[in-house]
């Protein structure tokens, strides 16, 4: 067996993850999407989050949104639209990649925070962790 690289996992999670545009997300999110936060803890008292987002630390994503999991934030179901970002893109590439893998159908990467901020995305601070 081949050991992978994190750029043969992105690569691999990249072909299976629809990266949306700003616009997109924005679209998404009015008919209802789920928006998940994957980054650490101390990254949201850094910075905030998106607002309205859920926060799952990515070492947590499938613990948290597994079948029958008692964790699961908003009803969450297989067929709930799921937009997954983190500081840059990279996680949360990985982590929706794992929402797929876990039966989740509607995933995509909305890439990260910063990139929502300087496209005028609405932020909260007052976080609830």
């Amino acid at each position: 067996m081949q050991i992978k690289n994190l750029d043969n996992l992105l690569e691999e999670a990249n072909k299976v993850i629809t990266r949306l545009s700003y616009e997109e997300t924005c679209l998404k999110i009015k008919n209802g999407a789920s928006i998940i936060d994957v980054r650490e803890e101390s990254e949201l008292k850094q910075k905030g989050m998106i607002k309205n987002a859920i926060h799952i630390p990515r070492g947590l994503i499938e613990f948290t949104l597994s079948p029958n999991s008692t964790d699961n934030p908003d009803n969450i179901s297989e067929s709930s639209t799921l937009l997954v970002y983190c500081a840059g893109g990279y996680r949360s590439a990985l982590a929706a990649k794992s929402l797929v893998d876990l039966g989740f159908d509607n995933v995509y990467n909305i890439g990260g925070f910063d990139e929502w901020v300087i496209n005028g995305g609405e932020t909260q601070v007052n976080l609830k962790y």
